[in-house]
């Protein structure tokens, strides 16, 4: 439908006046806005046109021989953000309509986070990514640059382990320019009403290479259970002078730290772990030039005992001969979300696979195998929902697998997702798939049960 704004638009004979607002276009929620059109002297009447309405927004004569009118409200709201234009009236000719201008109103929803990969120290004429970053469904954020020039981008939302982000490269750094972002998050049916500001981030350049990134690990291990005590040690070089500590979605650093005894390191005491200190940690050091390493590899600290523990069982079963495969089963209550297998004492990190939902409960299968003497030991599962991936179940009951001398040649165990049961087959280097039709001799718990992804190990 043609508005009847649009089609006096379209006759204008005049030229185009020019739009704008104070004290900007981007106005906090409650907070006064007046939007001007400015047009040539003698205009008799302006009217503003808001984008998606019918009619004309608002409209004005002005008092004398002005050339400018003004639209104000003293509260800013979602009702007056959006995409407007003008036009003004001199006789019964009407202009051709200003350019558009976005009256954009911020506050509407909680702010995103803000932060620097891999670190808020950049060398000058390096570049740096900017991660903005929040839980909600946004569609978009838009990243802007404080100072005398601002200047914004915008980018469509991406989601990465249940969190909604963007990324923004930003560069070549200059040392003698000030470099302090904030961003912003909105959804694509409503582009111009935006969340919150984040946090402030400043950037700092350095006008030489960083000193190398340091390591970073956990004390006793990076699984802690819940309200249990954890230290967090950060490697760099004995320069260093301070050592800062970061966590995933905060912009500042969350701990800062001196070496300890003119060592090389130094530690960091979270007292009681929880879902709220659980995360993606990295560190960083300064050096006595003031130059800033980068950040360290991220360090996953992972809180259990938020949930309730799943169980765990193999098939065919807790003692089998070498040569042999094994699957794990893990199976909770609650979905979707991911398992996660674990051998006590062992080297290895731990397995991961998505829950598949069956019957009301969700599962995962790990496969073990073919399996040998170092496959023996105590196996135990966790579980964590889709939303938290630091945040896990208590352990399931132990599961001691025992590996017993050599079994017959190229003997295993094969399972097929589109069969109904589990069954022994000989084992070739070449995976067997066969339909049985036979009474399947493995324990009916097992049957029909489990068909998700098979994670390998």
């Amino acid at each position: 439908m043609v508005s009847i704004l649009s089609t006096l638009v379209c006759l204008g004979t005049l030229p185009k006046p020019t739009i704008g607002a104070e004290p900007g276009s981007v106005i906090h929620w409650g907070r006064p806005v007046t939007v001007w059109c400015q047009g040539p002297l003698r205009a008799q009447e302006y009217r503003l046109e808001k984008e998606g309405s019918l009619s004309p927004w608002d409209r004005q004569s002005p008092r004398g021989p002005r050339d400018k009118a003004r639209f104000s409200t003293p509260h800013m709201t979602d009702i007056y953000a959006g995409r407007y234009r003008c036009y003004y009236r001199r006789s019964t000719d009407w202009s051709k309509p200003s350019d558009p201008f976005d009256l954009v109103v911020t506050g509407s929803y909680s702010k995103p986070t803000l932060s620097a990969l891999p670190s808020p120290v950049v060398t000058s004429g390096g570049n740096v990514t900017l991660q903005c970053g929040s839980w909600w469904g946004f569609d978009g954020f838009i990243l802007t640059k404080e100072g005398e020039h601002k200047l914004s981008w915008t980018q469509n939302s991406q989601q990465l382990k249940g969190q909604f982000q963007a990324l923004f490269l930003v560069g070549p750094m200059s040392p003698i320019h000030s470099w302090i972002f904030r961003c912003y998050s909105y959804y694509s049916n409503k582009p111009q009403v935006w969340s919150e500001p984040s946090e402030p981030l400043e950037l700092m350049v350095s006008g030489e290479a960083p000193p190398p990134k340091p390591s970073i690990w956990a004390d006793p291990t990076p699984r802690v259970t819940k309200g249990s005590t954890v230290t967090i040690w950060c490697q760099g070089s004995l320069q260093a002078e301070v050592y800062h500590l970061y966590k995933e979605r905060v912009s500042k650093p969350v701990d800062t730290e001196d070496p300890q005894d003119s060592s090389d390191q130094t530690s960091f005491s979270i007292e009681s772990m929880s879902s709220h200190t659980a995360g993606l940690y990295q560190c960083a050091y300064s050096t006595s030039r003031n130059s800033w390493s980068e950040r360290s590899d991220p360090l996953p600290l992972v809180v259990t005992g938020a949930y309730g523990a799943p169980s765990l069982s193999a098939h065919p079963g807790s003692v089998v001969a070498s040569g042999w495969k094994v699957f794990f089963f893990c199976s909770s209550e609650n979905t979707p979300g991911t398992f996660h297998l674990l051998k006590e004492g062992g080297a290895d990190l731990p397995r991961h696979v998505e829950s598949k939902t069956y019957h009301g409960r969700g599962q995962g299968v790990f496969l073990v195998g073919p399996v040998n003497t170092s496959h023996g030991g105590t196996y135990r599962c966790y579980y964590n929902p889709s939303s938290y991936p630091f945040v896990w179940s208590h352990p399931s009951n132990p599961l001691h697998l025992e590996v017993t001398g050599e079994g017959p040649p190229d003997a295993s165990v094969s399972w097929d997702p589109k069969m109904t049961d589990i069954s022994l087959t000989p084992w070739s280097s070449e995976s067997q798939v066969r339909s049985t039709s036979h009474v399947p001799t493995v324990p009916m718990i097992y049957l029909g049960l489990c068909p998700p992804e098979i994670s390998g190990l």
